[in-house]
């Protein structure tokens, strides 16, 4: 086994307030919920992977790509994995099934209806999430108490938090 780590890049497509996760069979027939995600191709920028990686899976546009956590995971071990999590809005198209071998199916699902069981790395893109909205919703009270001018409008604003 030649010792080398990858980076993936999972993308995490709102609509409205809905989010595109996929149904897909582990290895042993079980049902797993995931998230967009694929490879990061050699001097390909982050956003460019994103937008590839979900016209190559699902066929549908997005827009307004934001970086959302990194991780340095060996949860597929032997394999060693540099995870970039983005953030982005649903643009045009309707997801479909464009790797059957992978992906059973598409849905949309409200933030307060997350599937289950998730994958290890949709878990982790989820805890992040939860963790950005906890502290949108904190920095939000804090500067409406405060009555600061300048609240929260830029979501790499908390990325020292995660």
């Amino acid at each position: 086994m030649t010792k080398e780590t990858n980076i993936s890049i999972g993308i995490l497509v709102f609509k409205e307030d809905k989010i595109l996760f996929g149904r897909k069979k582990d290895k042993d027939n079980n049902i797993k919920y995931i998230l967009p995600v694929g490879h990061l191709e050699f001097m390909e920028s982050f956003s460019k992977c994103a937008k590839r990686e979900i016209a190559e899976e699902c066929g549908i546009e997005i827009t307004e790509i934001k970086f959302h956590f990194l991780s340095n995971t060996d949860n597929y071990k032997p394999k060693h994995y540099i995870h970039i999590g983005l953030i982005a809005k649903w643009k045009s198209g309707t997801p479909m099934t464009l790797e059957p071998n992978e992906i059973e199916t598409w849905e949309w699902r409200n933030q307060n209806d997350i599937p289950k069981p998730l994958s290890k790395g949709t878990l982790l893109t989820i805890k992040a999430l939860k963790v950005l909205n906890r502290n949108y919703h904190n920095k939000w009270q804090h500067d409406h108490q405060n009555q600061n001018p300048h609240h929260f409008q830029n979501i790499d604003y908390f990325l020292h938090l995660l």
